[in-house]
């Protein structure tokens, strides 16, 4: 791909005392690509995500946004720099409707009329209009965490981070969600932890397996998914 990667990171390691959840990992990330990092548990995809948001300071290597050092920033300052974060537990207000929720990620980043505007955009964009006044506590599992995705859009950013989103949905919550993220990638970069493999299949294109800590391979979704080594410490665990 042409242009300066959106997303860089060099050499990231992670160690917890004596242990190395991490180890000397490279990833690029192009504008507007959509990245999926898959492997069993344990291999290290959470802690590097975590990373890249900004909740651990890598051991050693550098994480760049946009050729700017983001390494160790915290995650409010990598937000503002145009980073979306969506974790795996829902971080919406229950108490609020569904619009209410969406306009506070909006106005975080813009004026309150600009941001009714970008509300508007957004519920119809991920057709979440016809449950916009209901509140958030009485939404089913796969709506509150359509309701997040649409609360880090509204914050426009460059790249949205998901882990695990399409956890503890039911098949069809799953393939709305593989539609939203097909959606969301039209005008945003995305990186998608997650380990459900019907659901990489639906939405990968580029995925990158972890393995006790490093890089197993990184190939398209087809080549990785047909890969004997990942069969091996992936596929091959979760038939068994």
């Amino acid at each position: 791909m042409n242009g300066p990667p959106l997303l860089e990171v060099r050499g990231a390691t992670m160690r917890f005392g004596g242990v190395t959840a991490v180890q000397s990992v490279d990833l690029t990330l192009q504008e507007v690509e959509l990245r999926c990092l898959i492997g069993p548990n344990g291999a290290g995809k959470s802690t590097f995500f975590k990373m890249l948001t900004g909740q651990l300071v890598p051991t050693e290597g550098t994480i760049l946004f946009r050729g700017k050092t983001i390494t160790g920033s915290n995650p409010h300052a990598i937000a503002r720099l145009g980073v979306g974060i969506k974790t795996q537990v829902p971080n919406v207000f229950n108490g609020l409707s569904v619009r209410e929720n969406v306009f506070i990620g909006a106005a975080r980043r813009k004026s309150a009329s600009r941001a009714r505007s970008i509300v508007a955009e957004t519920l119809a964009r991920l057709q979440l209009d016809l449950i916009a006044d209901r509140l958030v506590g009485q939404l089913a599992h796969g709506q509150r965490q359509w309701v997040e995705i649409a609360t880090v859009l509204a914050q426009q950013p460059d790249l949205i981070l998901l882990d695990e989103p399409a956890a503890g949905m039911n098949h069809a919550e799953v393939q709305r969600t593989a539609e939203l993220i097909r959606e969301i990638n039209r005008t945003q970069a995305l990186v998608v932890v997650e380990h459900d493999m019907q659901f990489i299949r639906m939405i990968a294109r580029t995925v990158t397996v972890f393995n006790q800590g490093r890089v197993l391979i990184e190939d398209d979704v087809g080549h990785v998914l047909a890969d004997q080594r990942v069969r091996d410490v992936y596929l091959g665990k979760q038939a068994a």
